[in-house]
């Protein structure tokens, strides 16, 4: 009784829900789901497209909402109680949603549809829903036999279970590791900033002295300007050992199970692999054209990083006498080489990237772009007080969004960055429900002394994160599952990565790169540096976003049954890219949570193709404009809007006007 999450409500309330409420309202939206599920099935009437696919397409949206809600907070403000309900109810989730796919009834009236679509005049997002919809059921096992649905059932229920422990263990791996020093010689080359926070940080624990974490904000400025090469090393090796220590937060076993499931899975499916499986439904369409993607830009790449990667260690040899450049040196030594090259440096450039004024900037640049404007509010109910809330509205005063934002790493939210949506948009009932749309990320904490400044990466990653925001609340679309973000994965992080490159130019960085003291804004000499440095090192960074994709490919592109060990085998997949020397300590599969937790199981590669996709696509701004009306027009109307709607190459190429070049990515990069 009383459950709020059982309750109509528009925006998630919050300061409402109890950790008790959540398996009760999840059972009771599962049953009332159920229901709607049984209304489609024992339906009199023959199937159409309204009264299966678009029945099935609006059925359990309060189950959407709850479950939203619920895995929102497991990855931004989670806690024991609630990892263990994530244990308890996945499985039912699981279960529930292969209840709904492998339903013979209802297979046999979306069949119907499929099999008699050309009667129905249907629009192109409503055919897109059917193909998508009956594949969904195909794909998932609906023309199976009993024995084998079984098996399916099975393996879909341990995979919900084994992805949500890797990623519980990597998040407890992370908050265990300290690094107390006592003894402020040890922090020698840390900016005053970086030290003020690790001081801040002990006295928060009741400790004497300064803590280093494995979170970013603390862990990337140790790296890169600590001059103390054995704490270097200690926190180096930490964090690329989460999930490989042989205890109980280990991932090895983990991360076998899951490849060997997902493998068994597609072949009881009748694929090859589990990347044949995926990439079916992808711009890529199939494992040979992702490894011969990737290989293209490594032949590219590799000359470049070899040649980048000698530098360095001519440079760490000739300053300190470092006779084999490790691992741990890598982010000290570029940084020193950088400044030296450029005399440019992180801490030069954070005093003009004040948060709240990078926020203003990406704010300012939508509303250049897409007339958007955002007011802050203070009566939207939020989960940690750190949240801030905002209603998004056209120059029409429309309402278009709701949107949160979470900037700062603590104990209950996962590292990296994402962005989220509490609701999704819809039309239905003459009404255009619109979306609830939330960025996390883990920066930079303001200190006492000093408000939150952001490092030149993390402005770059809060536009790529509200691009995804953009694609969510400038969604324009009648179906749910096909509205925002919910497009092929591999057009996924074409509007996000877009986004980073107006933090290179000039015209963008003054609207917002302001001294925090002073206002004064960014001098162009040290724009001109940005710019010039922007392809630093760009083959070594190349070279390590297709190792991952190559590791992922590795992982699901073949068969993993005779695998046993991790570590050798990554060692194996790494081998065409390795710069550094190997360390034994280290496995970066253990904590590899995009492939292994996340939905980037053969997808990693996305990154690297979408690049290729924004970087033609900002070559257009670059000709036009990079506020020119008409290109953005084109890139809302048929990117950011259309959703998951038609192919997204048909999309693109309604926008630009052609395929995209790899050429401008390489050109870009330098590498050509």
């Amino acid at each position: 009784m009383n459950n709020p999450l059982l309750e109509k409500f528009d925006t998630a309330p919050f300061s409402k829900i109890k950790n008790e409420h959540f398996q009760p309202a999840f059972l009771k939206a599962m049953e009332d789901a159920r229901a709607e599920i049984d209304a489609i099935t024992s339906n009199s009437e023959s199937p159409t497209f309204e009264n299966t696919i678009e029945a099935l397409e609006f059925s359990g949206q309060q189950l959407d909402r709850i479950s939203s809600v619920f895995f929102n907070l497991n990855s931004a403000e989670t806690n024991e109680d609630i990892q263990k309900i994530a244990q308890e109810v996945s499985p039912l989730l699981s279960e529930f949603s292969n209840d709904i796919t492998l339903n013979e009834d209802l297979f046999k009236r979306i069949k119907t549809v499929y099999e008699q679509k050309n009667a129905f005049n249907l629009s192109v997002e409503q055919n897109t829903l059917l193909d998508k919809r009956y594949k969904s059921f195909s794909r998932n096992g609906a023309n199976l036999p009993d024995e084998k649905k079984k098996r399916l059932r099975e393996i879909d229920t341990e995979l919900s279970k084994l992805k949500l422990k890797f990623g519980e263990n990597v998040l407890a791996e992370t908050n265990k590791y300290e690094m107390h020093l006592t003894d402020e010689t040890d922090l020698e080359g840390l900016p005053d900033g970086a030290k003020e926070a690790a001081a801040q940080l002990a006295k928060s624990k009741d400790k004497e002295g300064w803590l280093i974490t494995l979170d970013y904000p603390s862990y990337i400025p140790f790296m890169k300007y600590a001059k103390n090469r054995e704490l270097r090393k200690e926190l180096s090796l930490a964090f690329g050992s989460k999930g490989f220590h042989g205890d109980e937060l280990d991932n090895q076993k983990i991360v076998l199970k899951i490849a060997k499931l997902r493998h068994e899975r597609a072949n009881l499916l009748g694929y090859e692999t589990h990347a044949h499986f995926v990439l079916e439904e992808r711009m890529a369409e199939t494992p040979e054209k992702v490894h011969s993607f990737l290989n293209e830009l490594l032949e590219k790449a590799k000359p470049a990083a070899e040649r980048e990667f000698k530098e360095l260690e001519d440079f760490a040899k000739e300053l300190d006498g470092i006779d084999r450049l490790e691992k741990w040196d890598g982010s000290y030594y570029s940084e020193k080489l950088k400044q030296k090259l450029f005399s440019l440096d992180d801490e030069q450039l954070k005093p003009y990237f004040k948060l709240e004024n990078v926020i203003d900037g990406v704010f300012n640049v939508a509303e250049k772009l897409f007339g958007l404007q955002f007011e802050e509010v203070f009566d939207i109910d939020k989960y940690h007080e750190e949240v801030k809330t905002y209603r998004v509205y056209d120059l029409d005063k429309n309402f278009i969004s709701v949107f949160y934002t979470d900037f700062h790493p603590r104990a209950g939210k996962r590292g990296g960055a994402w962005m989220t949506s509490f609701k999704s948009q819809l039309k239905k009932n003459g009404e255009n429900v619109r979306p609830h749309v939330s960025n996390v990320c883990n920066f930079t904490p303001s200190t006492k002394s000093k408000p939150s400044l952001l490092t030149f990466n993390e402005v770059t990653t809060l536009f790529h994160e509200f691009g995804h925001g953009l694609h969510g609340m400038l969604a324009n679309t009648t179906y749910p599952s096909l509205s925002g973000t919910s497009v092929y994965w591999d057009f996924v992080e074409l509007p996000s990565q877009i986004m980073e490159n107006w933090c290179y130019e000039k015209e963008a960085l003054e609207l917002f790169a302001k001294h925090y003291e002073t206002g004064r804004i960014i001098p162009m000499e040290l724009i001109q540096k940005i710019k010039d440095s922007a392809t630093f090192q760009e083959g070594m960074q190349t070279l390590r976003q297709l190792s991952f994709g190559l590791l992922d490919m590795a992982w699901h592109g073949t068969d993993p049954s005779g695998i046993t060990n991790v570590k050798a085998y990554e060692t194996k997949a790494f081998k065409g890219t390795n710069l550094y020397p190997e360390t034994a300590e280290t496995c970066m599969s253990t904590a590899f949570a995009h492939i292994f937790q996340g939905g980037y199981s053969s997808g990693y590669y996305s990154y690297k193709w979408a690049e290729v996709l924004d970087a033609d696509a900002f070559a257009y701004f670059k000709e036009m404009g990079i506020f020119n009306q008409d290109v953005a027009a084109k890139f809302k109307e048929h990117v950011l809007s259309k959703g998951g709607t038609e192919n997204p190459m048909v999309l693109y190429k309604r926008f630009r006007g052609a395929e995209p070049k790899v050429e401008a990515l390489l050109e870009r990069a330098g590498l050509v």
